[in-house]
């Protein structure tokens, strides 16, 4: 078993231990530093961190590997990943790049296995005279179609 291998095992026994917690990235380098980004479905804090560093880091021996443990959130700005990110998300605005079009800036008001659904108001033209009108816009999108998409925040 390599070090990588011994190591996502051990990653998959913690978050086993905590199932509202789930990996999102996990990476080593030439110089064995190890990094793991987690997210939960209420979010991530300090304290799960610790667990799972712990988890992992009581489990390798420094005398056989010499490592360095990085165990972190995924950052707010960090693009989702996955189905569980998008639907912890609904209700917030997110900045979707999309394939074969434009960036959308929209509401994520839902999300289920296939798609999620943006909503967002946009001015348009009026039909019949001159100016713009507040037009509501809907939109359902693909995971295959989304290039990325990161939430936005706002104070």
């Amino acid at each position: 078993m390599t070090f990588k291998d011994k190591v996502q095992e051990l990653i998959a026994v913690a978050l086993a231990e905590r199932p509202e917690l789930f990996l999102v990235d996990f990476s080593i380098n030439e110089a064995n530093k190890i990094s793991v980004n987690l997210d939960g479905d209420q979010g991530v804090n300090l304290q799960d961190c610790i667990d799972v560093s712990r988890a992992i880091e009581n489990q390798l021996d420094r005398e056989e590997q010499d490592f360095s443990l990085e165990v972190a959130s995924a950052g707010v700005s960090s693009p989702l990943k996955f189905i569980r990110q998008y639907k912890k998300n609904i209700g917030r605005t997110l900045k979707v790049k999309i394939t074969d079009s434009a960036d959308i800036e929209a509401k994520l008001v839902a999300a289920d296995e296939e798609k999620i659904t943006l909503e967002w108001q946009a001015r348009e033209p009026k039909k019949i005279g001159k100016g713009k009108e507040t037009v509501d816009k809907k939109a359902e999108i693909l995971y295959q179609n989304i290039k990325e998409a990161i939430v936005i925040v706002s104070f």
